[in-house]
């Protein structure tokens, strides 16, 4: 049971503004952030809370399973949208504001979904730690009158884990997760054909046992992050050599380890001037 009367404070007024709200559909990740949003909002909305989940190849089909899992044992409504942001040329361009781009696109496809469905409100799950970082995205969500409850609420990472633990969510230990796009160096042209090398990149690397990890791309280069402990595991057992054979398989010229190790925003380095 938590015991810390401000993070209780603040999972009473997540429930105060849900209430205000009155319906939502929930744009659902099956993220930490996004599924215990979901989890408060079926608590305490009932029948009025719904989640809508955008299927596109900027999402691997993992979460897009994990996610309809998740709705079906609790018994929660899931709309599945099917879009391609590639059609967008801006989008694929991959420009700096990439992100206000795919937000923009995406959440008025959620608007009119929600609207559709006579649902007064679009949520989604930025935290209070997401306004640390460059985020264009959050300029598309405020001009769109997407509502943040999890951040208007002032709830950090940390604090959603806990409560996510304390409520018996699968999703409070897992890793932080972005769209496949993020692994793109800003000017890089996003195709298909790469996201799904980053996307089965990654998955191997899951599949050995890693657990918080990016595979970035450098056009035929992949630069990947690990957690400081996790690197001295490529180094043990010829494990190098098999992670530089897989990625080489799957399109990849060159193999990097990036010694910094993983960091959220990693490709946002030099542009802290338009944050």
């Amino acid at each position: 049971m938590i015991h810390d009367f401000t993070l209780i404070q603040k999972q009473n007024r997540l429930e105060e503004i849900l209430r205000e709200m009155g319906s939502t559909a929930v744009a659902y990740s099956s993220g930490v952030d996004s599924t215990y949003l979901l989890y408060e909002a079926h608590k305490v909305l009932g029948e009025r809370a719904f989640a809508v989940t955008a299927v596109s190849c900027f999402f691997p089909q993992r979460e897009s399973e994990e996610a309809e899992n998740f709705c079906r044992s609790r018994g929660i409504r899931h709309l599945i949208l099917t879009i391609d942001e590639l059609e967008n040329p801006g989008i694929r361009q991959n420009p700096q504001n990439r992100c206000y781009l795919c937000k923009s696109a995406l959440f008025s496809h959620l608007k009119q979904t929600a609207a559709d469905e006579g649902t007064a409100f679009v949520s989604e799950g930025s935290n209070l730690d997401d306004l640390g970082d460059y985020r264009p995205g959050l300029k598309a969500l405020a001009e769109l009158g997407i509502r943040s409850p999890l951040r208007e609420a002032g709830l950090t990472k940390t604090e959603i884990r806990a409560l996510s633990q304390e409520a018996e969510l699968p999703t409070w230990s897992k890793p932080s997760f972005a769209c496949l796009a993020s692994r793109f160096v800003y000017g890089e042209t996003i195709t298909k054909e790469k996201l799904a090398m980053v996307e089965a990149a990654e998955e191997y690397l899951i599949s050995l046992g890693f657990h918080q990890l990016r595979v970035r791309i450098h056009g035929d280069m992949a630069r990947i992050e690990l957690e400081p402990d996790a690197m001295k595991r490529v180094f043990k057992d010829n494990m190098a050599e098999q992670i530089d054979h897989k990625l080489r398989e799957l399109g990849f010229s060159y193999v990097s380890l990036d010694l910094r190790g993983y960091r959220m925003g990693s490709m946002n380095a030099g542009i802290e001037e338009l944050r």
